[in-house]
């Protein structure tokens, strides 16, 4: 090739695309672009001039389409390339590199990554406002309100004999009213705002459904196509099918942080995190609290020792717990929720509710309403969109992230799954999501995090393991503080004596998993963490005292001894 726009005599097996292609420098890139396209099967011409960043390919459609050539061309070393929308017949301007479902945390990371790879991109949303769950009814909302309920908390105990608090007043509509203005702002400063001034996203709302495996209908009007496909359509709270539920006007976290009026009392329907974190916020604020849960304890995912820490916790304050409770009907009664239990032996027994029920059953991918049945993408046996380490599906060029996938559910990793789905659909880096030392916390208190393996999973895997478990009575900065609730638990493999798996339970106990999680990840050795130097009075010093727990008893050493 000479540069020149050559092309052969049209027939009717030949389309023609005209390309715009950046990162070229050099008369010496033309020709490394048009290599990278001649080696696409199926391609008749190539030309690519420097000077005007663009090139002709003519093609044959039933050997390789537009795609394909674009695809090949952005996954070289620092090309990019995109249909020349006024030159290009088959999709116009409704053609994008990048087309992207969903409008959370994984959503805008993966927009922010496209941006920066120059890459044309739609962004659709439906349902929640832009910034998903975690900003409009999950993350944010959820620890606002926790924190105020500490301060409630903190305002009416104390740890100390000799400080006896004078009580508070408390306005329920303006915390509300406070929190859903922080929503507000951080949805404009953390979203809207760092988006505002990409050259190459175009946002829309309505609902996307999949026409093929490149084109998709918003809102069952318009056509959009694309080359590549990222579903991030996060999840909801996933309502079970027991009779009279759908007519007692339930409530789950989407409506519950809106209600204006503090409720008198609640029965929750489930134990997990997102359970647990609202019963103790509720339950301190002042609203009664009933938990019911249908298996033998709270937090079932976890090990019994930190189920049973919690709720022993959790009773103390006043929230009552009910296990193995088997809800089998829900009625109105006036004002009143009446709940029909089926016990063990077959009866029949009833709790009768005056104030709100909420349910939090777990979480149900969205992926209803999106065509996936059109295309054959496939699903675990829960709902989820089946998902490799490159968050790759079983269509080669459709990926997805976040909550919808089967992936852990937190709106961090539902970030960084949004970046590695570009780079491996873009870039051909072949990056992979790694969760072997993922921190995670509960925003009980005290809090509950965890990183790595536990006990029951390192088992499951084979792994020689040993466990020290120490008593936050050990740990100086908790006897200072007169608040001894919890314990630090450290799971070591014992034939290497590197550390696997870390569980905490301790009031601000989630600040310790980051570091707990980075040894992991370091492969760091029990005698290295229990050699290493840390502040005296500060609850880091009980990562410390809990390695020294695999050789000694550390009720027979001094201060700061090792």
């Amino acid at each position: 090739m000479n540069g020149g726009l050559n092309e052969l005599p049209s027939t009717n097996q030949q389309e023609k695309i005209v390309l715009e292609i950046t990162g070229m420098t050099c008369e010496h890139c033309a020709r490394s672009v048009e290599t990278i396209i001649q080696k696409n099967s199926g391609i008749e011409s190539a030309s690519v001039q420097f000077q005007e960043g663009k090139g002709k390919v003519v093609f044959n459609p039933e050997v390789v389409d537009a795609d394909a050539i674009i695809d090949s061309i952005n996954r070289s070393a620092g090309y990019r390339a995109r249909i020349n929308n006024a030159n290009y017949g088959g999709s116009g301007s409704n053609h994008f590199d990048l087309i992207i479902i969903g409008g959370g945390s994984a959503a805008f990371s993966a927009a922010t990554h496209a941006e920066s790879l120059g890459l044309s991109v739609l962004m659709v949303n439906a349902g929640l406002p832009y910034g998903g769950t975690c900003v409009n009814v999950g993350c944010v909302p959820s620890k606002t309100l926790i924190r105020a309920a500490e301060t409630v908390y903190h305002a009416s105990h104390s740890n100390f004999p000799g400080i006896q608090p004078r009580g508070f007043d408390m306005n329920f509509a303006q915390v509300i009213q406070d929190k859903k203005r922080l929503v507000q702002t951080l949805q404009q400063k953390k979203y809207m705002d760092v988006v505002q001034d990409f050259k190459h996203l175009t946002m829309i709302n309505g609902w996307a459904s999949f026409e093929d495996a490149k084109t998709i209908t918003v809102n069952e009007k318009e056509k959009y196509t694309a080359l590549k496909f990222i579903i991030a359509t996060g999840a909801t709270t996933n309502v079970p099918n027991i009779e009279g539920l759908n007519s007692v006007r339930y409530l789950t976290n989407v409506s519950l942080f809106d209600l204006q009026e503090q409720p008198k009392s609640i029965t929750i329907m489930g134990a997990g995190y997102i359970g647990l974190e609202i019963a103790m916020a509720y339950n301190r604020l002042g609203t009664k609290v009933r938990m019911i849960e249908f298996t033998d304890r709270v937090l079932r995912t976890q090990t019994t020792d930190i189920s049973e820490e919690i709720e022993k916790h959790m009773r103390n304050e006043g929230i009552e717990i009910l296990p193995n409770f088997r809800a089998v009907k829900f009625e109105k009664s006036g004002h009143d929720t009446i709940i029909h239990r089926k016990c063990p032996n077959g009866s029949v027994t009833q709790l009768i509710e005056p104030g709100k029920v909420l349910v939090a059953s777990g979480t149900k991918a969205n992926t209803e309403k999106l065509g996936l049945e059109k295309i054959g993408l496939q699903l675990t046996p829960k709902g989820h969109i089946q998902v490799n380490e490159m968050m790759e599906t079983n269509i080669p060029n459709i990926y997805a992230v976040g909550d919808v996938a089967n992936t852990p559910a937190f709106v961090y990793t539902a970030a960084y799954e949004g970046k590695i789905a570009v780079e491996n659909a873009f870039t051909g880096c072949e990056s992979k999501a790694n969760y072997t030392a993922l921190p995670w916390v509960v925003f009980t208190d005290p809090q509950i995090a965890g990183a790595g393996l536990d006990e029951a999973q390192a088992a499951g895997q084979n792994i020689p393991f040993e466990v020290a478990k120490l008593s936050l009575d050990n740990v100086p900065r908790a006897v200072a503080a007169n608040d001894t609730r919890g314990f630090i638990k450290l799971i070591r493999n014992k034939a290497t004596d590197v550390l696997i798996g870390a569980r905490v339970v301790a009031p601000e106990g989630g600040e310790l998993i980051e570091l707990l999680s980075m040894a992991i990840q370091h492969k760091t050795t029990i005698r290295e963490l229990a050699e290493n130097l840390y502040p005296y009075l500060t609850l880091g010093e009980g990562i410390k005292l809990a390695a020294i727990t695999f050789g000694k008893d550390v009720k027979k050493l001094s201060c700061c001894a090792s």
